[in-house]
């Protein structure tokens, strides 16, 4: 060895390797001459024994925060129904508040003694800017100051005058001469929803799976119906009153118009997602045409298709506050408009309320007999 290379040796640095513990940066240079760890961000170090009756800090992850959003899960029946009962609650805790709660939002004054004010009457509810002038008219004239209290407008009217309409118009004769009442009006516009979602439903579901299962039938029919299921429905009440009169039949017409198109789009989008495998398998066995969609098809799709109609006849009841405004006004619209025109909101009120309830109160009964009819499939709810 020449003296030169004994010289570079000499003067090497006596370093372990990189994999047999030695540092590798500058600070885990500076922490193994010292002994000590350095934890990295985001972790805790805990202290672990070690030989020599010293203590070494080990290393472990910091707790992660939890998310909000993550897969979900079922949520049990107890908190279930907690949160369909807070939903409710909610809102009418703040119809509640509004209407109770003065500083809230009165910006009327309702009059319980008009004093010498002339145009002043009884219950009669006048701005509150309005109201503070008579006032201090009177007071400035020395005669007898009106009397009022905080009001909302005629339109809001509190939860329990609703509720206290809600069971007059349902068990009480109407105080009008030519009112009809509720549950008349009621059942009336359940007739034209269920007359208008079976005709609607005896075309569109076949025509549905019929397209889902016939490439060449859907590239014929699917377009022109994606093109006119833009159109609003009521758009066509003057052409369905002048080919079929002024009473029920173009209202019937329009609850067809507003789901039929729907329904073949809706139900030809069901049936394309059958599994493949399935339909092979069966033209394997030797399943062909009407055969395959009656044995096949149709069973693989029916908890699907059940809750499609579900869904559309909410659609329905969409349409029907405007169909019963085609011709002669009829059904629990014409409860509606009449009760405004007398200035009877919470009868109003108790009207639309109603129909969400018969509306609920339907779909959940279709849930609870789709559960019974498809006990095999869970996504039934």
């Amino acid at each position: 060895m020449s003296a030169e290379m004994r010289q570079g040796v000499e003067r090497a640095p006596l370093l372990p390797p990189a994999g047999e513990g030695g540092p590798r940066s500058g600070s885990d240079e500076g922490s193994a001459i010292s002994g000590e760890v350095t934890p990295s961000p985001g972790r805790s170090a805990t202290t672990l024994p070690r030989e020599g009756g010293r203590d070494a800090p080990a290393l472990r992850p910091s707790p992660r925060r939890r998310s909000w959003v993550g897969v979900a899960r079922p949520l049990s029946p107890r908190r279930r129904t907690s949160l369909a009962i807070l939903s409710f609650l909610i809102p009418l805790l703040a119809w509640a508040a509004v209407s109770y709660v003065p500083f809230l939002w009165h910006p009327l004054v309702e009059v319980t003694e008009p004093g010498d004010i002339a145009w002043m009457e009884p219950g009669m509810r006048v701005p509150k800017a309005a109201f503070a002038e008579e006032v201090a008219s009177a007071k400035a004239a020395g005669t007898a100051e009106p009397a009022g209290r905080p009001a909302n407008p005629v339109y809001l009217p509190a939860p329990h005058e609703v509720a206290t309409a809600f069971w007059t118009s349902l068990t009480a004769q109407p105080t009008q001469r030519d009112a009809i009442r509720l549950p008349l009006s009621l059942w009336h516009s359940i007739q034209i929803i269920a007359l208008g979602f079976l005709l609607s439903s005896l075309i569109g579901v076949p025509l549905g799976i019929l397209c889902g299962a016939q490439p060449t039938l859907a590239r014929l029919t699917e377009p022109v119906i994606e093109f006119v299921r833009y159109m609003p429905a009521p758009a066509f009440g003057a052409l369905m009153v002048a080919i079929l009169g002024i009473y029920d039949g173009p209202k019937i017409a329009i609850i067809v118009i507003g789901t039929f198109f729907q329904q073949v789009l809706v139900i030809a989008n069901t049936t394309r997602r059958i599994e493949p495998l399935l339909i092979e398998a069966a033209l394997t066995l030797g399943a062909r045409n009407l055969r395959l969609i009656r044995r096949v098809i149709v069973p693989a799709m029916l908890p699907q298709l059940y809750r499609d109609q579900r869904i559309l006849l909410g659609w329905a009841w969409t349409y029907l506050i405007v169909a019963e405004l085609i011709g002669t006004s009829s059904g629990i619209t014409f409860f509606i408009t009449q009760q405004a025109r007398y200035q009877h909101f919470d009868n109003v009120y108790a009207a639309i309320l109603i129909i969400g309830l018969v509306g609920s109160a339907t779909d959940l009964a279709l849930a609870w007999l789709g559960r019974r009819l498809f006990p095999y499939d869970r996504s039934e709810a």
